[in-house]
């Protein structure tokens, strides 16, 4: 499933992206790149290229209430639309750009709000602080390109944006937030640079944030090997951020734990949940491409596998988030419905009860009414919110898990042309922890940022 490189062409792209190793790769650790599936297999990157390519709306959308099911164009139930932005107004240099992660800021001092947007040549600063009518600040151009961007990823911690992307040579670029105070209206929006870049990684499919421990964990990278694939847990200690220190790598090693060692997406958390056997040390919930692996990574000098649970629709486990409680897990599966492992080839959460974590329980699957491929989730105040890429943001009541069907409780769909399997276009990902509860902004591959409003009732 994985693709290795040489070490000399790892060594030649960093050489070529003219990046200094401000923090060297960590000794010892394989340079291999692991690529995800979709670039050996292909159908993804061609599928986002041609998103790419399709026509785009050239202005984006004004607010528009949810009223019989749509909001303006769009089909919805019980969310409201507030904003949008298209690609070319949040700062995409061609057409040929794509829109990918997002994650949001409030800035405390001054109480702003800003969703942040990856795009393939960049990262959008864009203020939200009035919903309807959001600003296109500053924009942070990627440290180095090539063809492998379509995937960027985006946290925060202590008013710092931390930025990943694949590229080779890209590393870890951290933003200080507060920067955005100083930008006038009138320069809108400035390009900015990176206040530092982490170079202990190369590239990066993704990174999970710890906001309590003060710990970055970078998953997919060219290190963390556990002699048979990279991409396990690479651990940065950012508690001062713009000086990254590497912490550590957690693998999952043969034959004590699962050979299963590349990470796509994690949840590492400050451990509260009903297992009292970990209460107290930090725990990582990883989605390992065909199992869910659970880490304790509290002393980073000796991490270890707590657990791993596979269930048999396993095509490529992508991403989760633990509910409120921490007794479940809920996730999701980025290839089932295209590879028809789904119930009914229909969009399926999963979820698992990890009351124990030396001992999870059996995968729960609940499918939805579309065929649309899901992505990034994450639960809120007992609601989920999932963006799939075809139907758009779907949420879904976290109260009823686990159950074989989860109950949805609104909607709000920005590719309304299908509903369809695979990755034509629609939503990458979402971010709902703003000051306003009801607001949520969803980030698009081929239209942008939406600003919405959900009016749930509860």
């Amino acid at each position: 499933m994985k693709t290795r490189v040489l070490l000399a062409a790892i060594v030649a792209a960093l050489a070529a992206a003219g990046t200094a190793a401000a923090h060297p790769m960590p000794s010892g650790f394989d340079m291999g790149l692991n690529t995800n599936y979709f670039d050996e297999d292909g159908q993804k990157v061609q599928d986002l290229r041609a998103a790419a390519r399709a026509p785009k709306p050239a202005k984006g959308s004004g607010a528009a209430r949810c009223r019989n099911g749509m909001a303006g164009e769009f089909p919805c139930r019980n969310v409201n639309l507030l904003g949008h932005l298209t690609l070319a107004e949040i700062g995409a240099k061609n057409e040929t750009e794509i829109g990918n992660d997002s994650w949001g800021w409030v800035d405390r001092r001054t109480k702003r709000e800003y969703a942040i947007v990856g795009r393939s040549d960049g990262t959008a600063f864009v203020e939200i602080t009035n919903p309807r009518r959001p600003r296109f600040v500053a924009d942070l151009p990627t440290q180095v390109d090539s063809d492998r961007d379509a995937w960027r990823d985006i946290k925060v911690y202590d008013d710092h944006a931390f930025i990943v992307a694949e590229h080779f040579g890209h590393g870890m670029q951290v933003f200080d937030l507060k920067r955005l105070r100083d930008i006038r209206r009138r320069e809108e929006p400035r390009t900015v640079g990176a206040d530092t870049v982490y170079t202990g990684v190369s590239n990066t499919h993704n990174l999970d944030i710890n906001t309590d421990s003060g710990f970055a964990y970078l998953v997919g990278t060219n290190t963390c090997t556990n002699g048979t694939e990279s991409g396990g847990l690479h651990m940065v200690n950012i508690r001062r951020p713009q000086s990254p220190r590497f912490a550590g790598c957690a693998l999952a090693e043969a034959p004590a734990a699962p050979a299963n060692n590349y990470v796509h997406d994690s949840q590492c958390v400050n451990y509260r949940g009903p297992d009292r056997d970990y209460r107290g040390r930090e725990i990582c919930f990883g989605s390992n491409e065909d199992a869910v692996i659970i880490y304790d990574v509290t002393n980073k000098a000796d991490p270890r596998v707590i657990s791993e649970t596979n269930y048999p629709q396993a095509s490529y486990t992508h991403q989760g988030w633990l509910t409120e409680s921490a007794k479940y897990f809920v996730f999701n599966d980025e290839l089932d419905e295209i590879t028809a492992q789904s119930p009914g080839d229909l969009q399926t959460t999963y979820q698992v009860d990890v009351d124990d974590l030396d001992s999870p329980g059996v995968v729960v699957a609940s499918p939805n009414n579309t065929a649309s491929t899901d992505h990034n989730l994450y639960i809120k105040d007992d609601v989920i919110y999932e963006s799939n890429y075809t139907s758009g943001l779907r949420l879904f009541d976290a109260d009823d898990v686990p159950t074989t069907d989860l109950q949805e409780i609104g909607y709000f769909d920005v590719y309304p042309e299908n509903d369809n399997e695979g990755f034509e276009g629609g939503t990458w990902s979402n971010y709902s922890q703003y000051r306003d509860d009801d607001v949520v902004t969803v980030s698009s591959i081929d239209r942008g940022l939406f600003v919405l409003e959900t009016d749930l009732g509860r």
